[in-house]
């Protein structure tokens, strides 16, 4: 059991165990899945200074704070018990277009130094991209009345019309970034 439990999961799986989430908290307790409100109940439990936003019964949303440290302690499980030693297995045509675009052999590199090496924060440029990223994240999160998995898999499910806006924004976002800020940058 454990070992088929360590194998990577199909999207045919995984997806729909996902999306069943949604109408399973619904069905259960009238709850929506979101992740990104879970940062508004911890500033509301922790920072009572009379914030209109961040006045109101957080105590009744401790089920979600609950939900996101399972999901953490979850990640956190999975990859330490039933981490996948092996590579993940891309195609052979990405191989190629990173090696020959990028000109890249080692993919690690693939990951901004800034972002996820402690030692860059000893540099202005790793803090500049840190807190402005996460403002920029931050502010669109809250701009758009929620992060993409909340409207992606809660919004669509629910046939949220701005949802539907916001997750074809959130991929042109991501393609504008990557194909043309990102390679400015580096």
């Amino acid at each position: 059991m454990l070992e088929f439990l360590r194998q990577p999961w199909p999207w045919y799986v995984a997806g729909p165990l996902i999306g069943l989430t949604v109408p399973a908290l619904l069905l259960v307790g009238n709850k929506a899945l979101g992740i990104s409100s879970s940062l508004r109940h911890v500033c509301a439990a922790c920072l009572p200074a009379g914030i209109p936003f961040l006045t109101y019964n957080w105590r009744a949303e401790t089920w979600n704070l609950v939900f996101v440290l399972g999901i953490a302690l979850g990640g956190f499980l999975g990859y330490r018990v039933l981490g996948h030693p092996a590579a993940v297995n891309i195609s052979a045509a990405t191989v190629h277009d990173l090696k020959t675009q990028l000109h890249l052999t080692d993919f690690s590199g693939l990951l901004p130094r800034e972002l996820f090496a402690l030692d860059n924060l000893a540099n202005w440029k790793g803090w500049v991209f840190l807190v402005l990223g996460g403002f920029l994240v931050g502010f669109g999160t809250r701009y758009a009345g929620g992060c993409t998995s909340g409207h992606a898999i809660s919004g669509l499910s629910n046939l949220q019309w701005v949802s539907l806006v916001a997750v074809v924004g959130f991929f042109a976002g991501g393609l504008v970034m990557t194909w043309v800020i990102y390679p400015l940058l580096f």
